[in-house]
């Protein structure tokens, strides 16, 4: 099981520092947007210095990555130098796409939401793209504060200062690209574990449970209440499943009992071993 998760998320990094360097080489360089963190720095030094963007993401990254050891999960910070890495091999690839326009608020729009695709596939497989997500994986774990929203204020630390070297119009875009990403990352984040909690209230609760414990091997907890205005007993029946199971399990109860109460909210949740990933 360790090495299918090993592998798992070793080549989630790969498919996530895949889009990131895409991003970066066709969609931000070309159009002169900037990024925040260590990713605003190398452009800045591209712009400025021509200095190839492989090279210094390399080695500040590197630096960062020694910080991290002292404050993150060995395991972390591991697949963090995988991600850096890759990133750095495919920064060093020919374009891809080779996409160029004149209206740059096009490569800015899908520069964020690639971003925070990139980066959210990462981060899902335990790793880091180092530089300000290691910043903010270290405010995560010891402030609660989410991972966009912490890697947005290390970034705009970077960006806006960019405006003397990019320009005050790509600084605006910048921080637009900045945004969108941050949006885009907490999104997705938050998808990773959802679930549905399901609270059944009928009368037939004991066939109902029997039947679904049967049908889904699914756990089912049974919690005493009882009705303010009739001061009856009515247990409720509580459910954890996922929204595929749901698609199957309401039908079920619907066919036992027509007149059942049933209640559907989103929830996040994992095993007490990964809580820190609903962070």
């Amino acid at each position: 099981m360790q090495k299918k998760a090993l592998f798992k998320n070793g080549l989630g990094i790969i498919i996530g520092a895949l889009i990131y360097a895409v991003t970066i080489n066709d969609f931000l360089i070309p159009h002169h947007i900037g990024e925040g963190g260590v990713t605003g720095l190398t452009a800045i030094g591209y712009y400025a210095l021509a200095i190839p963007p492989a090279a210094t993401n390399l080695v500040l990254n590197g630096l960062l990555v020694i910080v991290g050891f002292k404050y993150l999960e060995k395991q972390t910070i591991w697949y963090s130098v995988w991600a850096v890495l890759w990133i750095s091999i495919f920064l060093r690839l020919p374009h891809f796409i080779g996409y160029h326009t004149t209206q740059t608020i096009i490569p800015t729009i899908i520069g964020g939401v690639l971003m925070g695709i990139a980066m959210a596939i990462i981060i899902h497989c335990q790793g880091t793209i180092a530089g300000s997500t290691i910043l903010a994986k270290i405010a995560n774990r010891y402030l609660g504060i989410q991972n966009g929203s912490a890697m947005l204020f290390f970034d705009l630390i970077v960006a806006i200062p960019s405006g003397f070297i990019i320009g005050f119009q790509n600084m605006l875009l910048t921080i637009i690209e900045l945004y969108l990403s941050a949006v885009v990352l907490n999104k997705l984040l938050a998808k990773f574990g959802v679930k549905r909690a399901v609270m059944i209230i009928s009368d037939q609760y004991a066939t109902i449970a029997q039947t679904l414990s049967t049908q889904f091997h699914q756990g089912i907890t049974i919690i005493k209440a009882q009705g303010y205005y009739s001061q009856n007993d009515r247990p409720m029946l509580y459910v954890i499943c996922t929204a595929k199971q749901l698609a199957t399990l309401v039908p079920v109860v619907s066919t036992i009992d027509q007149q059942a109460l049933v209640v559907v909210e989103e929830v996040r949740s994992v095993q007490a071993e990964q809580l820190k990933q609903l962070l």
